[in-house]
């Protein structure tokens, strides 16, 4: 085994290189909600922080949409550069870009008049939604930055240029934060804004980190040969569609996955309000790790798509390979990590005592699905590197919501378990969808690689 790692070792080496600003990048998207939990949940108190627990289970689940729509691109981009087809990189590049400011006007209308009808009708803590309402507005406005700067970040990740991305991220967050404490205790003169501060401190943070992606890649001289072709004003249809045909089922695959969360959530709310925030305290904590194998995924997706494109199966199973190793040692750590320190962890978050003992154990049932999220993820992403997007696509759909959310609901309110028995059954959807998608793989390598090159151990 010890042998076989070390065979291994330029893989593991090549794809952590790649993944670990990817990483951070990814995890950059949750950080800006858990920013705001956390500052609510310490300076504003227990209703608005079940608010921002509403306003995310909805939100979230128009963000992940348009957050797949754009990572339509990065395979594509991958598989071209892969064959060194620079004019066509950027003329992916130029339709993206398009598509993706039309999907964040469709989605912004959508949060308009749909996300707050939702939750006048969901049966909430009418307080809960009061509160919720002008956070949502306002954090429903950076759909369309946030849409430009992926555009070009998942261009330059499909290039393998991931630290630049990960650094506008960072410093993103940390305006954020500053911004967004600033607004909600109202500081230098300023009225505290509650709530409706931490979205107005997103929407600048956006707003800026489209502004430097965008010119870093319109600009930079490693992307002079792929800049020579573009042009905005270049529509092709046909390529927009191609972009799609990835980007429509990423989306939904992410819809199902965050959806059954966000549903999850809205279980949790019919509870009570003291459990939908313990529920979104421990779900926070949970996303950041899921964030980050997500980064483990993506590279996956670069390194397998490099490879399929210039049909080198060999690599391609390698690095499926190395990533799944990868990510179940990362995941392995986090779930000890939630198990040792539960009774600790929630206080990022809380600081409303009830709230943080339901927490602490719903981080114990997160220890568990820790592995299967990881894995699941991954699986996603070596898929969509060989261009493989509808089935996982029906696997999604079926492991959370047909096994995975009714089960919850079943646990948690018709059993009376309540909100541990909600997370029960989000455990149970990330275990099918976990095997499901490795079984899918595992057909795909088989039946559509070249048969000399398949790996006979994987």
């Amino acid at each position: 085994m010890l042998q076989k790692i070390k065979s291994n070792k330029i893989y593991y080496l090549s794809t952590m290189a790649l993944a670990g600003p990817v990483v951070i990048s990814q995890l950059g998207h949750t950080l800006v909600q858990t920013a705001d939990t956390i500052i609510v949940g310490h300076f504003a108190g227990t209703i608005p922080l079940a608010a921002v627990s509403l306003v995310h289970s909805v939100f979230m689940v128009v963000l992940v949409i348009g957050l797949g729509i754009a990572y339509g691109l990065t395979p594509l981009i991958a598989q071209e550069n892969g064959r060194q087809n620079y004019k066509e990189c950027a003329k992916l590049l130029s339709n993206s870009f398009w598509l993706n400011i039309v999907s964040a006007i469709l989605l912004f209308l959508f949060v308009f008049y749909g996300s707050m009808f939702a939750m006048e009708h969901a049966d909430q803590d009418p307080e809960v939604v009061k509160t919720a309402k002008p956070y949502l507005l306002i954090l429903s406005l950076s759909i369309m930055p946030l849409m430009v700067f992926n555009t070009f970040k998942q261009f330059a990740e499909g290039l393998g240029f991931t630290k630049q991305a990960m650094n506008i991220t960072i410093w993103g967050n940390v305006l954020n934060v500053i911004i967004a404490v600033i607004l909600v205790k109202g500081m230098f003169g300023i009225e505290p804004m509650g709530v409706r501060g931490v979205g107005i401190a997103t929407l600048v943070d956006r707003i800026l980190m489209m502004i430097v992606m965008a010119w870093y890649v319109l600009k930079s001289k490693n992307f002079k040969r792929y800049m020579d072709h573009f042009s905005a004003k270049f529509i092709d249809f046909n390529r927009v569609k191609q972009i799609f045909k990835i980007g429509g089922p990423v989306a939904m695959q992410y819809v199902f996955e965050i959806g059954a969360f966000a549903g999850a959530a809205l279980i949790a709310g019919k509870i009570g309000a003291v459990e939908q925030a313990a529920h979104q305290t421990a779900i926070t904590l949970a996303a950041m790790t899921y964030m980050m194998a997500s980064g483990i995924a993506s590279a996956a997706t670069i390194k397998v798509g490099n490879a399929y494109g210039n049909k080198n199966f060999f690599r391609l199973q390698k690095f499926a390979t190395v990533s799944y190793h990868l990510v179940l040692i990362f995941m392995v750590i986090c779930a000890i990590i939630f198990a040792v320190f539960n009774q600790y962890l929630p206080y990022i978050i809380s600081k409303d005592h009830e709230v943080v003992v339901m927490a602490s154990q719903l981080l114990i049932i997160a220890g568990m699905f820790q592995i299967f999220d990881g894995t699941q993820v991954v699986g996603l992403g070596t898929l969509r590197g060989m261009g493989d997007v509808n089935s996982p696509t029906f696997i999604t759909f079926f492991a959370y919501w047909v096994i995975g959310l009714p089960t919850a609901y079943f646990l948690g309110i018709e059993l009376n378990i309540g909100v541990k028995g909600i997370w029960y059954g989000l455990t149970l959807g990330l275990l099918t969808s976990s095997i499901l998608l490795y079984f899918r793989y595992r057909y795909m390598v088989m039946m559509k690689l070249p048969r000399h090159q398949i790996m006979i151990n994987g």
